[in-house]
């Protein structure tokens, strides 16, 4: 099972495994099916990051939410 943990930009998702939280994937939705990338803690860590700097500068309503997801994920 894998829940989301952030938008990545350019139609690309971040998820992270729900049972062990350690392995991440960049999943890319095409036309033709989903795309998965397993990538490492570091990077996983830096996309969401990058997804919290955007809703701060944009005041997202969603930004409370993104935050929140990022500490129970990351920290």
């Amino acid at each position: 099972m894998l829940y989301l943990v952030s938008p990545a930009g350019e139609g690309r998702d971040l998820y992270a495994t729900l049972y062990a939280q350690k392995m991440y994937f960049l999943v890319t939705l095409q036309s033709r099916g989903a795309q998965f990338e397993i990538i490492p803690f570091q990077d996983a860590r830096h996309y969401a990051e990058l997804n919290l700097k955007r809703c701060r500068r944009d005041s997202s309503p969603d930004k409370d939410r993104w935050e929140e997801l990022f500490h129970q994920t990351f920290i």
